[in-house]
């Protein structure tokens, strides 16, 4: 069984609320929307689905060869372009925007700042930004559970978040961190959620095949999403900004 409705339920949850309130504040039920590094369409081909026009910036063409072959499938349109989230500003107009999807970006780019600065030329004012973003303290966990308590350590004092020379992210982001960059760039910072508390900890063998697990471990992730010590755990951290 797939763990995608447990790995990306909160993130949903966020989603369908800026969406409603953005409805409700502009008086347009279908809002623009761009996903910067949105790959194969996770995200965007769903919200294509509620009616919505999707814009997608990725940097692989495999990837958003993937996404037009989904899209179809659906039987919507997704509009594809190849560039990174530093070209936003140059792939597309400013004030375009009602929310920009920045999942799993800032730990990869050459410079966060500049990206988020990009994002928010693109919002309309009121717009929201949506950043997910890798957690330090859940790498420390998850290497210490897998017995590397050498490179556990290393993340807790690395101030980039990273284990090791190997290790594949280039950075990773506290809360706190997350919060300075939104609001160095221009945006008015909501809560915090943590996404994926539990999904990665716990065995496929508890949930694959146990009738209503897949559905309990959902209603678990969402309660720990906000909880003041679990939430600082979380494989990623998830924050909306809205631009002033």
């Amino acid at each position: 069984m797939s763990r995608s409705p447990v790995r990306t339920a909160v993130v949903w949850n966020a989603l369908r609320e800026v969406l409603g309130e953005r409805a409700r504040s502009t008086g347009r039920g279908v809002l623009d929307i761009v996903d910067a590094g949105g790959g194969t369409g996770g995200f965007a081909v769903p919200l294509a689905e509620l009616g919505h026009n999707v814009t997608v910036v990725d940097p692989s063409p495999d990837s958003l060869a993937a996404l037009e072959r989904r899209a179809k499938e659906k039987g919507v349109g997704v509009r594809a372009l190849q560039g990174d989230a530093a070209d936003l500003g140059d792939l597309l107009s400013r004030d375009s925007a009602d929310l920009v999807l920045c999942h799993s970006v800032l730990e990869y780019v050459e410079d966060p700042i500049s990206a988020l600065s990009a994002v928010s030329g693109l919002l309309r004012r009121g717009g929201a930004v949506s950043v997910l973003a890798a957690n330090p303290v859940a790498s420390a966990v998850h290497r210490a559970l897998a017995g590397h308590f050498d490179e556990a350590r290393a993340v807790l004092d690395d101030p980039q978040g990273r284990w090791g020379d190997r290790d594949p992210t280039p950075r990773r982001f506290t809360a706190d961190t997350l919060a300075e960059l939104l609001g160095v760039t221009g945006f008015q910072v909501g809560p915090v959620h943590g996404v994926r508390v539990f999904a990665d900890l716990v065995p496929s063998r508890l949930v694959d095949g146990e009738p209503g697990a897949t559905e309990a471990l959902v209603a678990l992730e969402q309660a720990a999403a906000t909880h003041p010590v679990l939430r600082d755990i979380a494989t990623q951290l998830h924050l909306l900004g809205h631009k002033r």
